[in-house]
């Protein structure tokens, strides 16, 4: 197998897409066909992977007057009817090697699965495209830092599908937390409250599709035997392919919490816990978790919830975590007994005289410490067009979710699956897994009411613990104790012809 390694990635892969660097697009490419709509030196755009997402971008370029989708591309045949109706004159590639040998194509444009994000990023920075790709940036730490580095070398035009960076609401509000609207901010909670039903549970290998092309979809991943129901959108699922839904949904208000905080370097603890519990099927990845990242003046709590659940506690956790960093100035503690619902789907951030609530990308709302609202935040974006007039201009810098926040971002998500890949079954019933963190025990004390409320026995079922990881950001290294088997985690080999 080929290493999918630094010194190889930096070497001759980089061969004619450092040519041109930071020149905006080229006009004379070739030709539009005929009876096009748009003119020929509209942005021409390939995209990649159109089962589920890779409709909305379809979608996205094919309203924008400076672009046209001229090729789409997919390892299962079967699944391109929506996106080739949508555009009926573009030519359908099965092979991305295939599609990246046309010189007119400026764009490609990647919504496969997780397992392939960056190695089609790669592939199409070497071949001197511009590239918007799907959060995550990348399947694990390494190759999300290879995507930054030949997006710096080729100087091409590269953006995260983290579009909650685009819209105005959010920009406004991170914009005025940050300049002090509520004080200090003291940690950033990111919530997936996302209902996950079972994936069901297989007694031997299935046949993928016969539209599919499996050895193709499978890419960089080692090669298995198809161990579930459905080849499709289950991948999410299996670590070999997905991230679980901190990696899936969580990404998006991972990026939020971060940039909340104002963190543009890694943490220098994590420690998760977590399980997929409630049934028995096919997924290797927690539909429950709880992760914790210290940057040693604030953290985030990240919480995955897959079982049917109400909404963020907004007053019970809220006046645990406010008492735990020392705020005294918290709700009155008898508003526990009512706990108020909240988002599902969210980042709350704590901060020293009151709480910022991003429960969608259109809407952010402050609070004070008593809860009373103070200020809302309105308006929407369009994270395509964003990276349309990037390319135009030719300056990463007018991106809003350039690759290094994709990369910072992402990297929270595989440093909190690594500790829970490498944790041990402790027993549901323990009040304390993250020790000194009170913050985090209340959130997982919380979480096993939940859990109990769906019917679980606290004392019967099993919770991965994870180790608590130290973390060097400038080497992207795990130091410490469990440092070699955490680091092993950190990056994959590539498999046959899939490499960089």
């Amino acid at each position: 197998m080929s290493r999918f390694h630094r010194r190889q990635f930096l070497g001759d892969s980089l061969l004619a897409a450092a040519a041109a660097v930071g020149v905006p697009v080229v006009a004379s490419r070739a030709q539009g066909e005929p009876g096009d709509a748009k003119s020929a030196d509209v942005l021409r755009v390939g995209v990649v992977g159109v089962r589920g997402r890779g409709r909305a971008h379809v979608g996205a370029f094919k309203r924008s007057k400076d672009t046209e989708v001229v090729a789409i591309c997919d390892a299962d045949e079967g699944v391109i009817g929506e996106a080739m109706k949508a555009v009926p004159k573009a030519k359908f590639v099965r092979d991305i090697r295939k599609m990246l040998e046309d010189d007119s194509i400026d764009i490609v444009s990647i919504a496969t699965p997780n397992h392939w994000h960056s190695l089609a990023s790669l592939w199409s920075l070497q071949a001197g495209k511009h590239v918007y790709v799907e959060k995550p940036i990348s399947h694990n730490v390494a190759e999300g830092r290879h995507v930054v580095e030949l997006a710096r070398q080729s100087g091409k035009i590269v953006q995260h599908g983290t579009q909650g960076r685009s819209h105005k609401a959010v920009r406004d509000a991170i914009s005025w937390m940050r300049a002090g609207g509520l004080g200090r901010v003291q940690l950033a909670r990111g919530l997936c409250f996302k209902r996950r039903t079972s994936i069901g549970k297989v007694d031997g290998p299935r046949q993928p599709p016969a539209t599919c092309d499996y050895d193709l979809w499978i890419g960089p991943s080692p090669m298995r035997p198809l161990m579930r129901r459905e080849l499709h959108y289950d991948w999410h699922w299996v670590f070999e392919t997905g991230n679980g839904d901190i990696g899936n949904q969580g990404v998006h208000q991972m990026d939020i919490a971060r940039w909340g905080l104002g963190k543009n370097e890694h943490p220098q603890r994590v420690v998760t816990c977590g399980g997929r519990v409630g049934y028995d099927d096919d997924g290797t990845t927690p539909n429950t978790q709880i992760s914790l990242y210290d940057y040693g003046d604030a953290q985030i709590i990240f919480e995955v919830r897959g079982l049917k659940t109400r909404g963020y506690p907004t007053v019970e956790v809220v006046n645990a975590a406010a008492h735990a960093a020392g705020n005294g100035n918290a709700s009155d503690p008898k508003a526990a007994d009512k706990p108020t619902e909240g988002p599902r789907i969210g980042v709350v951030f704590h901060c020293e005289h009151g709480y910022l609530v991003a429960g969608s990308y259109s809407k952010v709302v402050a609070f004070d410490l008593d809860g009373k609202l103070i200020k809302t935040f309105r308006g929407a974006g369009d994270h395509f067009q964003n990276f349309i007039d990037a390319v135009k201009s030719g300056k990463k810098e007018d991106l809003t979710a350039e690759s290094i926040e994709g990369h910072m971002s992402a990297s929270l998500c595989h440093l909190g699956n690594i500790s829970y890949r490498l944790g041990e079954a402790k027993a549901l019933a323990v009040d304390e897994p993250f020790g000194k963190h009170e913050a985090a025990n209340a959130t997982f004390r919380d979480c096993r009411k939940h859990l109990v409320a769906s019917g679980l026995d606290a004392k019967a079922t099993k919770f991965v613990m994870g180790p608590e990881l130290t973390f060097d950001g400038k080497t992207e290294r795990f130091t410490g104790g469990a440092a070699q088997a955490a680091s092993a985690l950190l990056e994959r080999q590539g498999r046959g012809k899939f490499h960089a």
